[in-house]
């Protein structure tokens, strides 16, 4: 979380706490959380984020689902407070791994809650597909039927990014219909052709335009290789757009490692024969204008399954809790207004979009109203 967001947080703190002891004592759960989230290092701050918090161990395991057995991480506080949450990451291949998930797995084990973060094969690879949903909804059944981990035989799902939407879709089959307590999806789609759509177009449904994030259209274009290669150039290529997103996301904490990495993906480029070294060139030049389009004629088809949009499966009947970042350009926040519109008739609705978030992570310019907003919001649905 950038500084700014700190400095924020540290000015209303001290009365952010007054109001929950005195006025609503029920947000100081979700204060504490959004204080260890910014990581803040005052006196007020640390007594805030040590409020409740339990010690808890760390152990991985493999769960069994339909698709075959998948790595999982348990974060287990030695008090436990509400449902377990099953919280699956979104498309990035350091898994169970990546940075800002452990974190957000771990804020929630300090304040009592059981994690379980199962890793489905196909998101490490960059992959979005039907699988997807079926592997979430096994593990929750799987983490439910513990009586050790849900005393009460219910979980909270949590979904982040792409994994957001298809938790709301997994939560709403059968077989869990009964068992969540309640899903969030932070920074998710509602349909997922049209979010592929807005990658490849920069057009939002109501007419308006947003320039959008490169990652997304790169995702697209590892999804429907082969619609636009020969069969012996779809590996290649997927190679080469592998070795980009890795450098993307090496970006974020080794500048000097990512730049060793985009020359690698550069140098794969050369390698490529055509069309596959123009479209790899796109990638490594992040050319979404000349890219996007080419990509356009295949996104409906490929998104077209009903189980990878939650607006197109049958809806949760627990409360779902939508998180995004107002000024997202790789899942717009009108995904989650057109979500929570859909589920109203059918589910209790939380819904928030925020400054303090751009994708699925607290980063943004704030105001202290912003931040009263998203500590009510955790705090509700940590209480569902």
């Amino acid at each position: 979380m950038s500084r700014a967001v700190r400095r924020t947080l540290a000015a209303v703190g001290v009365a952010l706490l007054v109001v929950a002891l005195v006025v609503l004592p029920g947000y100081l759960r979700g204060l504490s959380l959004v204080v260890r989230a910014a990581g803040m290092q005052g006196r007020v701050e640390t007594a805030l984020a040590n409020w409740r918090v339990s010690v808890y161990d760390v152990s991985d395991l493999r769960v069994p689902t339909r698709h075959g057995p998948v790595r999982a991480r348990l974060y287990r506080p030695q008090t436990q407070r509400g449902p377990p949450v099953v919280l699956t990451s979104g498309v990035h291949a350091d898994g169970i791994d990546e940075p800002r998930l452990v974190k957000l797995a771990e804020d929630l084990a300090q304040g009592g809650q059981v994690v379980l973060t199962p890793e489905p094969a196909d998101l490490l690879r960059y992959e979005i597909t039907p699988r997807l949903p079926d592997i979430i909804e096994d593990a929750a059944a799987w983490t439910a039927a513990q009586p050790a981990l849900a005393p009460e035989g219910k979980v909270a799902l949590y979904g982040i990014s792409f994994s957001g939407g298809l938790s709301v879709v997994a939560a709403g089959r059968p077989a869990l219909k009964e068992r969540v307590a309640a899903t969030l999806s932070f920074g998710g789609h509602g349909d997922l052709p049209r979010v592929l759509t807005f990658l490849c177009s920069g057009e939002l449904p109501d007419g308006g335009h947003l320039a959008p994030h490169d990652y997304g259209v790169v995702i697209i274009l590892l999804n429907v290789a082969e619609k636009l290669v020969p069969p012996e150039q779809v590996e290649p290529l997927r190679a080469g757009i592998r070795t980009f997103l890795r450098a993307s996301h090496q970006a974020m904490v080794d500048r000097a490692l990512a730049e060793q990495t985009f020359a690698e993906a550069r140098e794969l480029q050369a390698t490529l024969p055509e069309p596959a070294a123009t479209l790899m060139g796109y990638v490594n030049t992040r050319d979404v204008a000349k890219l996007g389009p080419r990509l356009l004629p295949f996104v409906k088809a490929f998104a077209a399954d009903p189980a990878l949009s939650p607006e197109r499966s049958p809806p949760p009947s627990a409360p779902v809790f939508l998180l995004h970042g107002e000024g997202d350009t790789v899942i717009p926040a009108m995904e989650s207004q057109r979500l929570a519109q859909a589920l109203r008739p059918h589910t209790q609705v939380h819904a928030l979009a925020t400054p303090l978030i751009t994708h699925a992570e607290m980063d943004g310019p704030q105001a202290w109203m912003d931040v009263g907003r998203l500590v009510r919001f955790w705090a509700e649905l940590l209480d569902a």
